[in-house]
């Protein structure tokens, strides 16, 4: 039997012949589509060459090493860290909730976890404040029983950073979840465990890919958070005031501060999406 008979035999056991898809190399883009991607990638790249060319290169490094820059940058990365912490924490629970269980308006409730991701920064900040102010129909009886006050303090920052942020992480561990089988969970329980020990030692290794990706994303959006944060926690340099918010006044009075701030920003943006990019942000 030849090399070509013994090919036909094993394709017809495999239940017909295989197909193989070979990637095309584009030959040609068409003028129509590349003047304007062409257009687009410019308007994305050419303010971020502004900020560079016009940046202040020999103040640069007194610009960053005076102590209110670092106090702003200190504030910026632990409240971004702990609002990602707190996404995570309540954050992963609700994406399994959406992703795993079927109730009543599940799709209204996916429409409120992701309306954070379209609402004005500033709307969201008014509306912390009439939940969570000290007249708030919450931050009263937090005020009152326990003595809380959120609002124009370094907590009032983590928790409305959490709130712009945490859209982020559930939409990416949702569609992990939506994207892993749950036939792995169901065979664990069959074997005995219960929901959450198969949600902690099945699924959570599945995903955690997304819920890297989502935090990450997450981390970077509340340290870029501007409009919800001056709203609900006022611009207080050394406990509410973030590097957006050392940004927005120094460009009232210092704009080579502001441009050499805004370099910071850039740089850990540009870190975030390297470190993205090779894991998660690749299609095989």
């Amino acid at each position: 039997m030849t090399s070509l008979h013994k090919t036909g035999a094993a394709d017809t056991l495999q239940g017909g012949p295989r197909r193989r898809r070979a990637r095309r190399p584009v030959r040609g883009v068409p003028l129509p589509l590349l003047l304007p991607a062409l257009l687009g990638l410019a308007f994305l790249i050419l303010p971020l060459v502004a900020l560079l060319v016009r940046a202040p290169w020999s103040t640069l490094p007194e610009q960053l090493t005076s102590a209110e820059v670092w106090q702003a940058l200190r504030l910026s990365l632990v409240c971004a860290t702990a609002a990602t912490a707190l996404s995570l924490l309540i954050g992963v629970p609700l994406a399994w909730l959406l992703a795993r269980t079927e109730f009543p308006g599940r799709g209204l409730v996916r429409a409120l976890v992701t309306l954070p991701l379209v609402l004005p920064p500033v709307v969201g900040g008014v509306a912390l404040l009439m939940a969570l102010g000290r007249n708030g129909i919450v931050g009263q009886w937090l005020d009152s029983w326990f003595g809380i006050t959120l609002p124009f303090t370094t907590t009032g920052v983590i928790v409305a950073e959490t709130f712009v942020a945490m859209p982020f992480l559930v939409i990416s561990v949702e569609g992990t979840l939506r994207a892993a089988d749950p036939r792995y969970e169901e065979a664990a329980t069959t074997l005995g465990a219960s929901r959450f020990t198969a949600f902690r030692r099945v699924t959570l290794p599945l995903i955690a890919p997304g819920i890297a990706a989502g935090a990450v994303l997450a981390w970077a959006r509340a340290l870029g958070e501007f409009g919800a944060t001056i709203t609900f926690a006022g611009n207080f340099p050394g406990r509410t005031q973030t590097m957006p918010l050392a940004v927005y006044l120094a460009l009232q009075s210092d704009p080579a501060a502001a441009i050499a701030l805004s370099l910071v920003l850039l740089a850990v943006s540009i870190a975030v999406l390297a470190g993205l990019r090779d894991r998660w942000m690749t299609t095989s």
